[in-house]
């Protein structure tokens, strides 16, 4: 088995295919990272014309359309949540991005891209896909996001079998994220951290909305065995008694912004381009 196929792609889209039944119950949650990632577009005067929806779950599309890009084509890797985002849509993959080089102006992938196994490559694809200058947005998990549920899990599967097979989907650092942009080919690429709060009056609230989202088990290297009946009740009530009578989940993100290079965009100045020395610059200081 190749060590680099973390995610099982097949599975991905099986349950996002299933999520598309249910996803309006968690639309409060995929709204509100949206707005936060479209936010930044309110940073830049820049007039889009045409733009990528990435796995946006019939929450980016139409947020885009309102703030007047007439052309937004929306994909996904599951056909049934493609068709959430209205037309035009298709169902592509995010590893084989079907698009030819400069189709889009804006590309914005929200919450869509921590299920990818070659991220650098599918980043790249999307500079390709961008013109000249053109904006790439994405928000993305981050560690410690879910660190909790991964170790209550393992804890309770040791504790039951003597062993734990993977069950919570690994993500990346923040310090990563900038780090991915810059060797994908985009100009100035920036991470910052957001977190939003989630509460829950039960762990069981948790594992409902990641099963809404989509978001269960895919890793190549999960068990195929059935769980132990008890895995999931221990794991809860480990996880429940932590936290108190309310479960505080922290989903941890990177807001994620790079450019296409474009010949126009303003350059860092090298070593000896600088016009007031540093002790000057100083002296100013108060």
């Amino acid at each position: 088995m190749n060590d680099s196929v973390i995610f099982d792609r097949r599975t991905v889209r099986q349950h996002r295919d299933r999520a598309a039944r249910q996803v309006g119950s968690v639309t409060a949650i995929l709204d509100e990272v949206a707005e936060r990632l479209l936010d930044r577009l309110d940073d830049t005067t820049y007039r889009f014309a045409a733009a990528l929806d990435i796995g946006g779950r019939g929450v980016v599309a139409p947020r885009l359309r309102g703030r007047g890009i007439d052309s937004v084509i929306s994909c996904d890797l599951a056909p049934e949540m493609a068709r959430l985002n209205g037309t035009p849509c298709l169902c592509a993959d995010e590893e084989w991005l079907p698009f030819g080089p400069g189709a889009f102006d804006l590309v914005v992938a929200n919450l869509s891209l921590h299920w990818v196994n070659d991220l650098p490559g599918a980043l790249a694809q999307i500079r390709h896909a961008l013109k000249p200058d053109g904006l790439f947005l994405a928000s993305l998990p981050v560690l410690p996001s879910l660190s909790g549920l991964r170790h209550a899990l393992t804890d309770a599967e040791c504790a039951l079998l003597g062993g734990a097979s993977p069950r919570v989907s690994p993500f990346p650092d923040l310090r990563d994220c900038a780090s991915l942009l810059q060797r994908a080919g985009f100009a100035l690429p920036v991470a910052d951290a957001d977190t939003i709060l989630l509460d829950y009056r039960t762990p069981m609230g948790l594992l409902r909305d990641l099963r809404a989202a989509g978001e269960t088990n895919a890793l190549t290297l999960r068990s195929r065995r059935f769980a132990p009946i008890s895995l999931f009740p221990a794991a809860l009530a480990d996880l429940a008694s932590s936290e108190g009578e309310c479960l505080a989940v922290p989903l941890r993100l990177a807001i994620m912004t790079g450019w296409a290079p474009d010949a126009a965009q303003p350059k860092p100045l090298r070593p000896g381009q600088f016009t007031t020395p540093l002790e000057d610059a100083l002296k100013n200081i108060k």
